[in-house]
């Protein structure tokens, strides 16, 4: 049998004769070990020897040495003699070098297979060592806004002002764009189906309550975890790389007074603002689909709206958008201090502060609004 590589021929002394042809270099296409395996393996009864014939062969290189230890192994495992006389000097040179000192046990790496116990255990320390250190941010935090509340805190204002700028102003256009689909879409998901009963004035009722109640804190949070909270998380990280943060340290200035105060500060004051913001573009998406595609008059639409939405709606949005401002600055600032010193941990800490963050968004969002559906609220 024949391939581009080498032939292999069967003698009338039980003996398999395998001739080598042209290169074997690391470059060039040769016969794969499988097919070889399956080329070899097509006699009925193994070979009582294997002989080599290089005559052909042309340039070489480690590719065919490779090829040689593993048929080396493979005829070992099967018992079957090799002459390797037919070969290159340099060829059975290398392969007696190869083969001189047997493998050392244990050298190759190896997959540890972990019991359930230890993973388990493994998990729950995690678990535990990440409860401590949120637990011991969030008491730091506290004191950092008992120490602001009596003076005592340390941070330069103007820091305070530019991130009130660019948490507020600097977030209008995203949020306002977002918040005007979100209302588009509910706005739309509603005539669907109200139109079914001929109540499509309704749509307003859905779109205000939707939005002021619980898409319009969420959607601004969400946008504000991945746009805010993720460059507080790289901002300190990058200060945790480049060791200003032990500077302060060493200076005798509080991290927490100095850096995360001023960022939690203003995003506090700025998300409820751009909740109500988000409220006002997510109406507006509903109603510019109510009265476009359900030809429902606009006075009529906003006078729907009205009647559907209270202040109390209004508040509850509002103190969800407060605690989730809370949220998305606490972990985005966590993340940033517990960042490691390279550039890789800087970008682990953004991805961890806004999935962090999400994940906190959703959990307080069902907590609140299980606890205001209990007070009737």
């Amino acid at each position: 049998m024949q391939s581009k590589s080498l032939t292999i021929s069967y003698l009338a002394d039980n003996s398999v004769e395998i001739s080598l042809l042209g290169d074997w270099c690391l470059t060039c296409e040769v016969v794969t070990w499988q097919s070889f395996q399956a080329l070899f393996e097509q006699y009925s009864e193994p070979p009582e020897k294997i002989d080599f014939v290089s005559s052909d062969l042309e340039n070489w290189d480690s590719k065919l040495l490779l090829f040689l230890v593993k048929l080396d192994a493979y005829a070992q495992s099967r018992h079957i003699p090799v002459n390797w006389d037919g070969l290159p000097d340099g060829a059975k040179g290398l392969l007696r070098l190869a083969t001189e000192v047997p493998e050392r046990s244990g050298a190759r790496k190896r997959t540890r297979t972990r019991s359930l116990v230890y993973r388990l255990g493994t998990w729950a320390m995690g678990g535990v060592e990440e409860l401590t250190g949120l637990a011991t941010f969030l008491g730091e935090w506290l004191l950092s806004i008992g120490r602001f509340f009596t003076g005592r805190a340390s941070f330069r204002w103007v820091d305070f002002n530019r991130f009130l700028q660019s948490a507020g102003a600097g977030a209008l256009p995203i949020v306002g764009v977002i918040s005007l689909l979100v209302g588009a879409v509910l706005g739309f998901v509603g005539a669907v189906q109200l139109q079914m009963f001929g109540a499509q004035i309704y749509v307003a009722d859905l779109v205000g309550l939707g939005v002021v109640r619980e898409m319009g804190a969420m959607m601004t949070a969400i946008i504000m975890a991945g746009r805010t909270g993720s460059a507080y998380a790289a901002q300190l990280g990058t200060m945790q790389v480049n060791e200003e943060i032990d500077a302060l340290r060493t200076m005798g200035i509080s991290p927490m007074d100095f850096l995360v105060l001023p960022r939690t500060l203003a995003l506090i004051l700025m998300l409820p603002l751009l909740c109500l913001w988000s409220d006002a573009l997510g109406i507006l998406g509903g109603l510019l689909v109510g009265v476009s595609i359900l030809d429902i008059a606009l006075l009529e639409y906003l006078q729907q709206t009205k009647e559907a939405i209270s202040l109390s709606d209004i508040a509850t949005g509002l103190i969800k958008s407060l605690i989730f401002a809370v949220v998305v600055s606490l972990a985005g600032c966590l993340r940033g201090l517990q960042s490691g010193r390279n550039s890789a941990a800087v970008g682990n800490a953004t991805t961890s502060a806004m999935v962090t963050a999400i994940l906190l968004i959703v959990i307080w969002d069902a907590l609140t609004t299980i606890i205001f559906n209990r007070l009737g609220i």
